[in-house]
């Protein structure tokens, strides 16, 4: 015999059941915390558009910091978004050099890359949100192959090899679309007091997403 009142059952075909309620509750504040820490992204490029290299590299290295701090601070919310945010923002300025150079010499790569950085992002998200099952046993595996890639990325600076640069690029999309899966995964399972990490971790795989497409594209220009 069904527990379910008349009522609820009412509210459950308005509003969705608990569990779905829930669930797009969350997407939505994880989704809304990437699109301000993109937009603070933009804001960091733009300012950071003619810093020279040291500074820049100091950007860089203190959005790193930042995206390592705020998950000490998880437990304290506002002081994690914070950081997130922050992360965007240095981020930006320490790659807006880079940026701005794409953006004089070939603007239709950048709209290229963000195109294409969108599809990818948003097909394999979908694809990671609509799987019930938990995936998060796969971070070991791509863990293990994005230290390869960057060992691989070394050993390219050191020595010739031919097409280096694309295979590191594709080998780098392979990588960080595994992770958007797994991340858009995880976003599915969190709860409404767990949304800065899944936040923080789409946002890593759209910026890493967009600069190994600005490669590819620009490498091809």
């Amino acid at each position: 015999m069904s527990s379910a009142t008349p009522q609820s059952a009412n509210r459950e075909q308005m509003f969705g059941s608990v569990e779905t309620i829930g669930t797009t509750g969350v997407f939505g504040q994880v989704m809304g915390l990437v699109a301000v820490t993109v937009g603070f992204f933009t804001l960091g490029a733009y300012l950071g558009r003619h810093f020279t290299s040291g500074a820049s590299l100091v950007c860089f290295i203190l959005g790193f910091v930042s995206i390592v701090g705020l998950n000490f601070a998880r437990r304290r919310e506002a002081l994690a978004i914070t950081m997130l945010f922050a992360a965007g923002l240095f981020l930006g300025l320490g790659l807006g050099g880079g940026l701005n150079h794409y953006a004089e010499v070939e603007p239709s790569v950048v709209w290229q890359a963000a195109g294409a950085t969108a599809l990818f992002v948003g097909g394999l998200g979908a694809t990671g949100y609509a799987i019930r099952k938990d995936l998060s046993g796969g971070y070991r595996f791509l863990f293990v192959a994005l230290l390869a890639l960057i060992v691989f990325g070394f050993i390219g600076l050191l020595v010739s090899m031919p097409h280096a640069s694309i295979i590191y690029a594709v080998a780098g999309l392979v990588i960080f679309g595994g992770y958007t899966v797994l991340d858009f995964n995880r976003m599915r399972r969190a709860g409404m007091e767990e949304v800065v990490p899944p936040a923080a971790g789409i946002f890593l795989d759209v910026l890493n997403i967009f600069l190994f497409f600005l490669r590819i594209f620009g490498g091809r220009s």
